[in-house]
């Protein structure tokens, strides 16, 4: 899809600028954002507000921090490179690492596939009353369609639309509620580890600090690149780029914390533990009304499909990557990617017995392969040889290491936790 944007005569196109220049640069955030709202994060944060109200906010607000300079620096690799991550390591990195970490994104990408999917055919059985596997092959059906004939700026076009319908859906919700604002500010701002959370704080970190978004950034960045050799243009399209990333983290941000607050005002306040999404959906008709319940069914069938595409192009991305080529749906290595991250997960689908627990764990593997992806990509865009005067400088260096140490060590707490 790219190729095209890697074949201009540099010297020949250059973009204009002017008072609205931002709008030029609005979207690539807004397609990673999708990545966090998804199924997955929905299934996390309504365990987290039913199960521990307010008080495990500050991970929605800690894992949004780190995003937002994950986020920035990956997508720094793909306007300084013109290489996305998966491409970066295939490239710099010698075959039998790039291989083992490579095929652990696309496993990560397989375990993210499965959670969207899941989630869109969830919606669609509280919307239709649709069997879940039927509704997983639907949304599956529906989404290669979207992803094999549709271009890059239609996809776009629709991801921006699902992400406002999600965000209206949820102020909707939250205009219903009464929100204890108090707990709810002391809860973005303060660490708490209730007694047998660690597990909802992992599932919480995966889901909004996702592997296969950090790729697919670093890839569709450069749908707004226009010249790899004009220190100027490379220099504004890094500060338009991160004017991007931080408003649709916060986005992000916003609608995660939505999520949590509703379930605690709700839930929580009432003592009514959610053990699935239906059941949440079923519990909102006397908490909040009819409205409410397919309100909040409607926004989770959009987030389905929505993170689905991206999940798809992300896994394209990554195993094009590994062929030291950009994503190009007409490619056979990025259609192959697609096929394999959906199909797969749509097959994982049918061996679930619980579709809830099957999200948690499988954001819960998110946050495992984590520290892999961040290493090398700090690695990567650490490189005076991959990235030259762009690299990281050192304080940028320590602060991205920080994250990844963080991560690793939260991960560890994970494994002590489940062991005890």
């Amino acid at each position: 899809m790219f190729n095209f944007l890697k074949n201009i005569d540099n010297k020949a196109y250059k973009p204009r600028y002017g008072g609205l220049d931002i709008f030029k640069f609005i979207g690539p955030g807004l397609l990673v954002t999708v990545g966090f709202i998804d199924p997955g994060n929905w299934a996390s944060n309504l365990a987290a507000g039913a199960n521990y109200g307010y008080t495990l906010l500050w991970m929605v607000t800690l894992s949004t921090i780190m995003l937002i300079i994950l986020q920035h620096n990956v997508a720094h690799l793909g306007i300084a490179t013109g290489l996305c991550l998966s491409e970066a390591a295939s490239i710099h990195l010698k075959p039998v690492y790039s291989k083992v970490i490579l095929s652990l994104a696309m496993l990560a990408s397989i375990s993210t596939s499965l959670a969207e999917i899941l989630g869109g055919a969830i919606a669609l059985n509280m919307l239709f009353n649709i069997p879940i596997r039927a509704g997983a092959v639907l949304v599956t059906g529906f989404v290669m369609i979207m992803l094999y004939t549709n271009s890059y700026r239609m996809m776009e076009k629709w991801i921006i639309a699902f992400v406002s319908v999600i965000g209206l859906s949820f102020l909707y919700e939250l205009s219903l509620v009464h929100i204890d604002w108090n707990s709810a500010i002391m809860g973005w701002v303060t660490p708490s580890f209730p007694n047998g959370s660690m597990v909802v704080v992992m599932s919480v970190l995966g889901a909004v600090v996702m592997p296969h978004n950090l790729f697919l950034h670093s890839e569709i960045i450069q749908s707004r690149q226009w010249n790899l050799k004009d220190d100027k243009i490379i220099n504004k399209q890094l500060n338009y780029e991160f004017l991007d990333t931080l408003l649709a983290m916060l986005v992000g941000w916003a609608i995660n914390s939505a999520m949590i607050l509703l379930a605690a005002a709700t839930f929580f306040a009432a003592k009514e533990e959610v053990t699935e999404l239906q059941q949440a959906n079923r519990l909102l008709v006397p908490l909040l009304g009819n409205h409410a319940a397919i309100v909040f069914a409607v926004a989770l069938l959009f987030a389905g499909i929505a993170s689905t595409v991206t999940s798809g192009m992300a896994a394209g991305s990554i195993f094009a990557g590994m062929f030291k080529e950009p994503y190009d749906i007409k490619d056979n290595h990025s259609r192959l990617g697609v096929g394999i991250s959906l199909l797969v997960g749509l097959g994982i689908i049918f061996l679930i017995s619980n579709p809830f627990n099957g999200l948690i764990i499988s954001q819960m593997f998110l946050s495992i392969q984590l520290p892999f992806t961040i290493f090398l990509q700090v690695y990567l865009t650490s490189s005076e040889k991959v990235m030259g005067k762009y690299r990281n400088k050192r304080f940028a260096k320590i602060l991205l290491y920080s994250i990844g140490g963080i991560v690793t060590l939260l991960n560890i707490a994970l494994f002590v936790s489940l062991l005890s």
